[in-house]
């Protein structure tokens, strides 16, 4: 599986925005999705998650905030940030696994990985 991020940007606090990741593949629908980011000088943090079945999971800092979809007909899985805030400011990377079982807020538990979209909120 090839993934492609995109959607990124620099923008106002408070705003929307919405990240795409493009997956290659026949079977994208089977596979579980997951988004991450990185902030300068941090670890890599989990964001959300959807299962292939459609059950999601997010980051507590995000609940709320963030919204993660997908649509298996254009292979593709969104992440849709509304009241985005300065401490959003990362790079988020998509993931994806095929079934990852009981766990799915580690990067172990994710074997492929998007190149990442730099994401800037300026206050």
């Amino acid at each position: 599986v090839q993934l492609q991020a995109s959607g990124g940007g620099l923008v106002q606090a408070g705003v929307s925005l919405t990240l795409s990741c493009a997956a290659s593949g026949r079977t994208f629908s089977s596979y579980d999705m997951g988004w991450f980011r990185q902030a300068p000088g941090k670890e890599r943090e989990f964001v959300a998650t959807i299962r292939s079945g459609g059950t999601t999971y997010y980051a507590n800092s995000v609940k709320g905030r963030f919204t993660i979809s997908r649509d298996n007909a254009k292979n593709t899985v969104y992440l849709h940030m509304n009241s985005l805030k300065p401490e959003d400011t990362a790079v988020y990377y998509c993931a994806a696994e095929f079934s990852i079982g009981s766990s799915w807020y580690h990067e172990s538990d994710y074997t492929y990985w998007g190149q990442g979209t730099q994401v800037t909120v300026s206050s």
